[in-house]
């Protein structure tokens, strides 16, 4: 008895000194990423303050800062931010790299196109945030700017404001991109099958521009550039589905008579 919980504990604490050599080069990956995006920080912030530089136009803004350290910590978020992104496909190579000795050659084909969709779809949907969502509602914001009884209306955004402004536009973009690849993982796992899906249709809708007011700043152009894309996802995904089912369908009816003739 004895003999046999010593065997079972020797495969457990192989896989426990392999998950800690993984997670140690996702956090060695996250500090050398971060501490390269500490170096370019400046770069990177004249990157993102680009799409306000345009929307303020050729009569200039400024961006500003009320506190003595704000500077420093926006360094710090762009650093950590810039980490995140750079990082990801590393970290996202560990886990499959830990996980795939545990699957089945056909699991691995199934998970795989996942795998390599998901960094490609949060690209996607940041680079909407970055070129089209955030000029548009900046212009929209500034719009504002004017006189009031004689007084004048300037934005004065701050550096810190702008930078938790500018991440959760992209943040929320990026990761609402990823709507397709839950749906299909859902659909392959047998949780949610593509009728159960098109009769969820109207509460999807409902739930789109509930997603998008809760993500994205209070205004109607951000929320309907996030909601529109999402439905838009969520039709596509339907027809991939579609796609999906209909070849699983013939490769199962092409093995039963495989078999049928083998017998």
């Amino acid at each position: 008895m004895i003999g046999d919980i010593d065997d079972s504990k020797a495969p457990l604490l192989d896989h426990l000194i392999e998950l800690r050599s993984r997670l140690l080069k996702c956090v060695y990956a996250l500090f050398i990423t971060g501490a390269i995006c500490f170096y370019f920080s400046e770069q990177l912030f004249a990157i993102l303050v680009h799409p306000l530089k345009e929307a303020f136009g050729d009569a200039g803004g400024k961006l500003v800062y009320t506190k003595l350290y704000e500077a420093f910590f926006v360094q710090i978020k762009i650093a950590a931010f810039g980490a995140f992104c750079l990082s990801f496909p590393i970290i996202a190579n560990q886990l499959w790299a830990f996980v795939a000795p545990g699957l089945y050659a056909k699991e691995k084909k199934a998970l795989l196109p996942f795998l390599i969709a998901t960094p490609f779809l949060f690209a996607l949907g940041a680079s909407l945030a970055y070129f089209v969502v955030m000029p548009t509602a900046f212009h929209f914001f500034l719009g504002y700017q004017g006189n009031a009884s004689g007084l004048q209306i300037e934005a004065l955004p701050s550096a810190d404001s702008y930078l938790g402004l500018v991440m959760q536009f992209i943040l929320a973009f990026g990761i609402c991109f990823l709507l397709p690849v839950l749906l299909m993982l859902l659909n392959r796992a047998g949780f949610v099958s593509r009728e159960q899906l098109k009769g969820m249709r109207r509460y999807m809708i409902v739930g789109a521009f509930i997603l998008a007011a809760v993500l994205t700043p209070p205004d109607v152009v951000s929320q309907l550039m996030l909601a529109i894309p999402l439905l838009l996802l969520y039709e596509i995904t339907l027809v991939a589905i579609w796609f999906t089912d209909r070849s699983q369908a013939k490769r199962a009816a092409a093995e039963a008579a495989a078999e049928e003739a083998s017998a």
